[in-house]
């Protein structure tokens, strides 16, 4: 991205605008029947292309498949392998698949309505601005950038799709959640009364170790590195920003506003690996009103330790609100919420998105509201990473100014 979209990126989204957009827009998600939403009285399919075949890009295209608005029409991987593992899955004709780093922009050549865009984050901003530019609507996966210019160049892409009447959904599966939309509602409409303390984690396993024999193999081939991009900070963002931004993301949505600063510490010490990501972080997110936030996050094994998974807590002058991923969201207190427990949300929450992509785009709705929470959220696990890095407080305006650019090593890979 050039130093021109970013600074328009910074004009739609400065240090007073951002919050205030972000935090209209977190409450403003569609909950939706995926199953109703294939009523609609669109007259045709949605010609749909995958960019991205990998695990979750087949996951997520038979969910496409499944919802019935959409035809899979079109496909594009680096990886010649897996592009033809999908073709021959989905259907999808061989002159319509498309492999190499620039398979993305032969797949926008080639007539689709929409995209969803499933490939390491690094290339998240690039391709989505390359099909809003192209008059495609875009499903775009989370995390939405891995530095602080991407996040901007996917705002600008946010605002240029509404003003051209196109839909670009970012793939959040929690924030369609009806039990974590009220209780956090709840909260902001005062249920836990004052914010004393927070706390955010999201401890796990490692999701990458079947790569690590290949990244091992030959850890300078460029291809090894790409097929484990989860291993690679700058394909990834790091743990903190490609799977901890879920709590994250959570944590912003209950706060409803930026932070001061962050203070914290992690590091790359007990996996095996030969990537460059840390496999934990401990940081202290510092609030208004000397509101404290602590996250920490492990991705390696914690041997039967409990709990474990993406987990937010705030304690309150009132009462407590407890939320997990996959679990019990309720509110302890005078202002008891039973809540009830979201085990479906990984799956459902994926459907529901693609249902809403579908009704937004036959119902011509174009306003968005995905987009700035996620940039905000996204830059909030940059602003902890910086922090982690450089073992100093770093200050959200600093992290908003921040030009940096996080450039992966793809030199010897096939255009």
């Amino acid at each position: 991205m050039n130093r021109n979209s970013t600074t328009k990126g910074r004009q739609m989204i400065d240090r007073r605008r951002f919050m205030t957009d972000a935090g209209s827009a977190a409450l403003a998600f569609t909950i939706l029947n995926p199953k109703l939403v294939k009523s609609s009285s669109a007259n045709s399919k949605i010609k749909l292309g995958l960019i991205g075949c990998g695990g979750r890009g087949s996951w997520i295209a038979r969910l496409f498949q499944q919802h019935g608005g959409y035809e899979i029409s079109a496909a594009a991987d680096y990886f010649q392998d897996r592009i033809n593992e999908f073709g021959e899955n989905f259907n999808v004709p061989t002159n319509r698949r498309f492999t190499g780093l620039s398979g993305y922009k032969r797949l926008l050549d080639s007539k689709v309505d929409a995209v969803a865009i499933e490939t390491p984050p690094y290339f998240h901003p690039e391709q989505a601005a390359a099909a809003i530019d192209a008059g495609v609507h875009v499903y775009l996966a989370k995390p939405i950038a891995v530095d602080v210019p991407g996040c901007y160049s996917v705002a600008e892409s946010g605002k240029k799709a509404s003003q051209n009447k196109l839909c670009l959904l970012v793939d959040f599966q929690t924030r369609t959640n009806a039990l974590f939309i009220e209780a956090i509602q709840k909260v902001h409409d005062g249920a836990i009364g004052n914010f004393a303390f927070g706390e955010a984690s999201y401890h796990a396993g490692s999701p990458w170790q079947r790569f690590y024999d290949i990244l091992q193999a030959d850890p300078n081939n460029p291809e090894n590195r790409l097929r484990a991009w989860g291993l690679d900070r700058a394909l990834s963002g790091d743990i903190i920003t490609e799977q901890n931004i879920h709590t994250i993301d959570v944590m912003n949505w209950i706060m409803n506003q930026q932070p001061i600063y962050a203070v914290g510490t992690g590091g790359h010490k007990v996996r095996t690996d030969l990537g460059n990501c840390w496999d934990h972080y401990t940081l202290l997110f510092q609030y208004p009103q000397n509101v404290g936030i602590t996250f920490s996050s492990r991705q390696f094994e914690g041997y039967g330790t409990v709990p474990e998974g993406i987990r937010n807590r705030m304690f309150g002058s009132k009462g407590v609100l407890e939320t997990e991923y996959g679990g019990q969201v309720l509110i302890r207190g005078e202002n008891f919420y039973r809540g009830g427990k979201t085990e479906d949300i990984y799956k459902l929450g994926a459907e529901t998105n693609i249902a809403t992509f579908y009704e937004n785009i036959t119902s011509q709705k174009f306003d968005n509201p995905t987009v700035a929470p996620s940039v905000q959220s996204n830059m909030l696990t940059i602003l902890g990473r910086t922090a982690a890095y450089e073992g100093r407080p770093v200050y959200w305006y600093q992290i908003v100014n921040n030009e940096e650019r996080m450039e992966p090593k793809l030199k010897g890979l096939l255009d």
